[in-house]
């Protein structure tokens, strides 16, 4: 059975750097044609992807500002993990991390509706 379970700080000050990590279990994060991605859902707004990172390791980044997102992954503990520096309100938000199949051997990703599995979210507060 695929897990996925978020970890890090539910409060961050402005700012700061948040770092949230997902822990797979049931599969291995490496498995040809997975994105694992981080999406997340701000009070009264619609779910967005922050970015993913694929089973090959390349990463991209969705959500605006991209230059304060990163994602990278420890293969060895079947995790990955979000930084997000230089954190403001507006970062507030739910954050999931989820396992996303993609077509044409990894060459294209659905929408986040298609994402097969879930964490069950970790709120995240700004605030000083």
């Amino acid at each position: 059975q695929v897990q996925l379970q978020e970890s890090g700080p539910g409060l961050v000050k402005p700012s700061q750097t948040l770092s949230l990590t997902c822990t797979v279990s049931g599969t291995s994060i490496e498995i040809n044609y997975y994105y694992w991605a981080w999406i997340r859902q701000a009070p009264g707004k619609d779910k967005e992807a922050v970015g993913y990172i694929s089973y090959n390791g390349d990463a991209f980044y969705i959500a605006s500002p991209k230059s304060r997102t990163s994602i990278s992954r420890d293969t060895s503990m079947n995790q990955f993990t979000l930084q997000l520096t230089s954190v403001t309100p507006e970062d507030a938000a739910v954050y999931y991390c989820a396992r996303c199949p993609s077509e044409m051997l990894g060459q294209v990703i659905g929408p986040i509706d298609e994402c097969d599995y879930w964490g069950q979210g970790l709120q995240v507060t700004v605030s000083s």
